[in-house]
């Protein structure tokens, strides 16, 4: 499979005229994958790695935001999502390190121009953090162009700071102020690992006060638990911090959400739980 190497991708597409012929339906997942690197013991990437893939290949979305997926992991995902294509970069000044690497179904999609920015008061330096970020964190976004209907829409996957409590504030501030220079006209699917309690921290207020609607309160079916981190562990049912998102602007219905629970006799392929939606753009 092929893979972009590059940040931004143009290419010419005669639209003129277009309108969309019918309703997109669209599978899309969220998914920390834990990176690659970490000394998880039992739950070390090679002993998930499969089961990875396979949580993907179960659910068959269309596109997956992932979370701190290093470089060797993206080419393993690559090389086994044969009808998957793949691009980001890292979020270290250089383009390595863990990335917010975005898989889509090159046979539905095409990414017709994509880009990267750095949560920082100097957003489009690479590398960059500001504020009390502990690590440089940053989004990847791209135009889409639905192949089938003939319609665009823009796809956002990013990761907020793991300590910073106002760097996840201001993060949220810069992630709203960027997508709102974005065609209002065009739908915003936004995927990401936020580090912060849906409903009630201050990012999600702030998302979803200004410009987004989180899926899992819209869903007209929703399924799993609350909690999205379980540390490679069933789901304790006690707790309801929901920390990884699925979020659209637009003319978009929420069909279906769920927490994925998917595991091979207790073995969890990440210590997140991925996210699951079915989207409907209108």
């Amino acid at each position: 499979m092929k893979t972009l190497q590059t940040i931004s991708i143009f290419f010419l597409i005669a639209v003129s005229g277009i309108t969309n012929a019918e309703p997109v339906e669209l599978g899309v997942m969220s998914f920390n994958i834990r990176y690659g690197s970490a000394d998880d013991g039992k739950n070390s990437w090679e002993f998930r790695k499969e089961l990875v893939v396979e949580t993907i290949r179960e659910y068959d979305p269309v596109l997956v935001g992932t979370q701190e997926t290093l470089k060797f992991q993206a080419e393993y995902i690559d090389q086994q999502l044969d009808d998957f294509e793949s691009f980001g970069i890292g979020r270290n000044h250089d383009g390595g390190g863990e990335s917010m690497r975005v898989f889509y179904k090159a046979s539905e999609v095409m990414p017709v121009e994509t880009g990267q920015f750095w949560y920082s008061e100097t957003p489009n330096i690479p590398g960059t953090k500001s504020w009390d970020s502990s690590l440089p964190r940053a989004a990847t976004w791209a135009k889409i162009w639905h192949i089938k209907s003939k319609t665009f829409f823009y796809f956002i996957n990013t990761h907020f700071d793991h300590r910073g409590k106002v760097a996840r504030l201001e993060s949220a501030k810069l992630l709203t102020k960027f997508a709102r220079k974005l065609d209002k006209d065009i739908p915003i699917i936004l995927t990401g690992d936020f580090n912060a309690s849906a409903q009630t921290s201050a990012p999600w207020k702030e998302l979803t006060s200004k410009l987004f609607t989180d899926s899992r309160l819209t869903a007209a079916e929703k399924k799993g638990s609350e909690l999205t981190f379980g540390g490679f562990k069933a789901p304790n049912e006690d707790r309801s911090r929901r920390i990884d998102w699925i979020m659209y602007r637009g003319p978009i219905k929420s069909l279906y959400n769920e927490t994925v629970l998917y595991n091979k006799n207790g073995q969890y392929p990440s210590d997140h739980y991925p996210v699951y939606e079915k989207l409907l753009i209108e």
